[in-house]
């Protein structure tokens, strides 16, 4: 019954999708800040697994860049660049972030109701099917 348990877990785990794919804003240096809907992309499954947000100062303005990447390159451009990111003329801004859409627009921040932890529905799925198995599994 515990093998049963593990497999289901493990099944609706992999089918929620949840640690697998990622999306991001994706544009080649517009001047525009590029933060919508027509520009998301689905990123590769378990290759790129972070977006990627680039911000040049140019004579003619600030350019945008984004994209997906994966963590190892998204990092290693990003503390590459830390130097030339001075805000003034000529400068390069590459920042790393790993979750949906993160490359957008900045949210504004919100208070947090409580302290309590808020599950999504993704997740409260696989903890409400987990909770239903592991009291089968005790019978």
């Amino acid at each position: 019954m515990r093998i049963f348990t593990v497999l289901t877990l493990l099944l609706v785990f992999f089918q929620s999708g949840l640690p697998l794919q990622i999306q991001c804003y994706q544009c080649e240096e517009l001047t525009s800040d590029c933060s919508s809907p027509q520009f998301i992309v689905n990123c590769t499954v378990n290759v790129q697994d972070m977006c990627q947000n680039e911000v040049l100062v140019k004579e003619d303005g600030i350019h945008y860049r984004k994209s997906c990447a994966s963590s190892g390159a998204c990092l290693i451009a990003s503390s590459g660049y830390q130097q030339f990111c001075t805000g003034k003329m000529n400068s390069v801004c590459i920042t790393c972030c790993n979750t949906s859409l993160c490359n957008g627009p900045r949210q504004k921040k919100r208070a947090q109701p409580s302290a309590a932890i808020t599950l999504t529905m993704p997740h409260l799925t696989v903890f409400i099917c987990f909770f239903i198995l592991l009291a089968f599994s005790l019978y």
